[in-house]
């Protein structure tokens, strides 16, 4: 039988803590690599992998994206296109409704591509969807879009209790970075 930690005679304020993120978030939230850090699938200051709890694949997501979001966001045609620990790539298909007179992708698709992106990448960080309202957007834009396809990769940067913030890239079918956008995003328990 173990003692409880104020009555060990090897007693650390570390063992205190340690066993508080451990009654607080789960056991299986804690390991040694990462010290029971909370924000899993995002690489760690020191150089230490985190520990990852996404488990969507490419049909996860797909079925995500087919779910979720509202028609007119499925009516963007956005799909999986690869997937890391602490990131989501998807694919914005060439689509003539998508231009305004100018030819060029609007500004509006390009901001409702990295939203969903970034819903995407959170989802898949925490092995699922859960209800989450988004903070903030901010985009710029950096080049015109006139054809072919976008990448919209959407990476955390830090995911905490109840905010997660992200960075966007928009990549036109050259590769050459079209937009890129920051966002904050709140968890909704």
């Amino acid at each position: 039988m173990q003692l409880p930690v104020h009555q060990n005679p090897n007693f650390s304020p570390n063992d205190a803590a340690k066993q508080y993120r451990t009654w607080r978030i789960g056991s299986s939230n804690v390991s040694k690599n990462d010290g029971g850090n909370r924000y899993h699938g995002v690489p760690a200051a020191n150089g230490r992998a985190k520990k990852h709890l996404g488990i969507m694949d490419h049909s996860a997501i797909s079925a995500l994206l087919d779910s979720t979001f509202a028609p007119w966001i499925r009516d963007l045609g956005l799909s999986p296109e690869s997937i890391l620990d602490a990131s989501v790539t998807l694919r914005l298909p060439h689509a003539d409704k998508l231009r305004h007179a100018g030819g060029v992708i609007c500004g509006q698709v390009f901001m409702a591509a990295a939203d969903t992106a970034m819903i995407v990448a959170i989802s898949h960080a925490l092995g699922g969807f859960q209800p989450m309202t988004t903070v903030s957007l901010t985009t710029s834009f950096l080049r015109p879009v006139k054809s072919g396809d976008v990448l919209v990769t959407a990476t955390i940067l830090r995911r905490g209790r109840n905010l997660v913030f992200g960075a966007i890239e928009l990549h036109d079918e050259t590769g050459a970075l079209a937009a890129h956008a920051t966002t904050t995003v709140m968890l909704i328990a």
